[in-house]
C-alpha cells in the first residue's frame, strides 16, 4: 500500500479490508472510479521471480505498484469469480495489465519501457472488489471461493 500519490509502497505485515473501499490506508482507499471493483491489486511471487530471472533483476513488490503478493496459486483464471485472501471475500475483476506507470517504476539502464510492458502482459497481476471486511496478514493464504 501506498498512503499518498507517488509514495513508496510500504511493505507491512497486516492490512485491514473494507467491503467496496479496499485498503484502509491506502491512497485509493473508497477511491470513486469510473468502474467499480477495483480496491485491490493483486500480482503473484512466481511472476516477479521469473520476470528477475529471465531479465537479471531484483525487482520488488513495490515497484510493481500492485498492493498483495500470491504465491502458489493463478490469478488469471480469477477474473470474474470469487475467491479468498485470508478470510476476506474478494471478486475478481479484471486483469492488472502493465501500464507506463508500470515500466516507469522499473526501467532502468538495461530495461527498456517496451520490454517491461511486454514482460507483463498477462502477467501484471489481478485487480479485484473486495467483498467483505477484514485484516489480511502476511502468509495468509489466496484460494478459490470453492476450495
Amino acid at each position: 500500500m501506498a498512503p499518498t500519490k507517488h509514495a513508496r509502497q510500504l511493505a507491512v505485515n497486516a492490512v485491514q479490508l473494507k467491503t467496496a473501499k479496499g485498503i484502509v490506508g491506502d491512497r485509493f482507499f473508497g477511491f470513486r472510479q469510473k468502474h467499480r471493483g477495483r480496491n485491490i491489486t493483486l500480482i503473484e511471487a512466481e511472476t516477479l521471480d521469473n520476470f528477475n530471472k529471465n531479465y537479471g533483476q531484483t525487482i520488488s513488490l513495490d515497484a510493481t505498484r500492485r498492493n498483495l503478493l500470491t504465491r502458489g496459486i493463478r490469478l488469471n483464471p480469477l477474473v470474474g469469480k470469487i475467491f479468498y485472501v485470508g478470510d476476506v471475500l474478494c471478486k475478481g475483476v479484471e486483469l492488472c495489465e502493465p501500464c507506463g506507470i508500470l515500466a516507469r517504476h522499473i526501467a532502468n539502464a538495461t530495461l527498456t519501457h517496451p520490454e517491461i510492458i511486454k514482460a507483463f502482459t498477462h502477467r501484471g497481476g489481478l485487480r479485484a472488489e473486495v467483498l467483505s471486511d477484514g485484516v489480511v496478514r502476511l502468509g495468509d493464504r489466496c484460494k478459490a471461493a470453492d476450495n
